[in-house]
């Protein structure tokens, strides 16, 4: 079924659901829904949401929209974009970022974020993942993972002693390694904000 026929299906489905809601709260929150939905189809993006789809049942790595090899080419996408992707994620150098923008949007500002550290978290709660392919080097790696012709959304290697996700972004075509040491900077995280709240 095509995602357009999905769409209308869902509407109609919340749409009935609505009409059932047990407050104006209930009702208003079904409508933002149907809402949504109808924003994806006429701003012609029901196929990168479809996309996007296909990325989370795959448990892939958080969806960016773009990638920059240096902050100051993501500084100037940002600035020169007519609307801002407030809340988006954007690869600096490989580095995941939050667009961040003021309701006027006057100030927009790029903030580190560590949604590939949780991403990787979760992957490893259980245990780590195997490994398909082992390099001594990171360009080898790159190597390797450049050509792949049909990369899965994301792949599990090993560089010397530490694992790395290999991710591909179908969206944006683009290819990058994260280390698996990511998650330490987390927890590190974590632990000085609990010793914050701690010492409150």
């Amino acid at each position: 079924m095509k995602i357009f026929d999905r769409m209308l299906e869902a509407q109609e489905l919340l749409g009935k659901s609505r009409e059932h809601a047990r407050s104006p709260e209930e009702k208003e929150l079904f409508l933002l829904a149907i809402d949504a939905l109808w924003f994806v189809w006429r701003n012609g993006q029901s196929y990168e949401f479809e996309r996007y789809r296909r990325d989370d049942e795959s448990n892939a790595p958080p969806w960016v929209i773009a990638s920059f090899n240096t902050r100051d080419e993501a500084e100037v996408w940002v600035r020169e974009r007519p609307t801002s992707p407030d809340l988006a994620l954007v690869l600096i150098a490989d580095e995941y970022h939050v667009v961040l923008s003021s309701r006027d949007e006057q100030r927009r500002a790029l903030v580190p974020d560590l949604a590939i550290a949780i991403h990787i978290e979760e992957m490893t709660r259980n245990g780590l993942p195997p490994v398909v392919a082992t390099f001594n080097t990171r360009d080898e790696a790159k190597a390797w993972w450049s050509g792949q012709a049909e990369p899965p959304p994301q792949a599990v290697i090993q560089i010397g002693s530490e694992r790395y996700l290999a991710a591909f972004y179908e969206n944006i075509h683009h290819r990058a390694l994260f280390p698996f040491s990511a998650v330490e900077r987390l927890h590190a995280v974590r632990r000085r904000r609990e010793q914050k709240e701690a010492g409150e």
